[in-house]
């Protein structure tokens, strides 16, 4: 039973940091022609309210990414190497 409820709460924490990490790209990002909202990796991991919202920025982003939430090229995105990929988010 504990761990039923522990798994529980790791997916409920997830589902959370997703969202917070949406209103972020919202926040950060910049709209395209065709609407869709979209902010370059660096300036997400680089913005300070980010940095004190996610224990793991990479981790919530690859977590977004199963789920379709948003979209980014390659698996994992690292700092200073990454930094000009873009984030797509895939609902609003």
């Amino acid at each position: 039973m504990t761990e039923i409820l522990l798994s529980y709460q790791t997916t409920m924490n997830v589902e959370h940091e997703i969202s917070l990490l949406v209103e972020e790209i919202r926040r950060l990002g910049t709209k395209n022609a065709d609407g869709q909202v979209s902010v370059k990796f660096g300036v997400l991991f680089a913005d300070e309210k980010c940095a004190n919202l996610f224990e793991a920025l990479v981790g919530t982003l690859k977590a977004a990414k199963r789920r379709k939430i948003i979209t980014y090229q390659g698996e994992l995105l690292l700092q200073g190497v990454h930094d000009n990929v873009d984030i797509m988010l895939l609902q609003d």
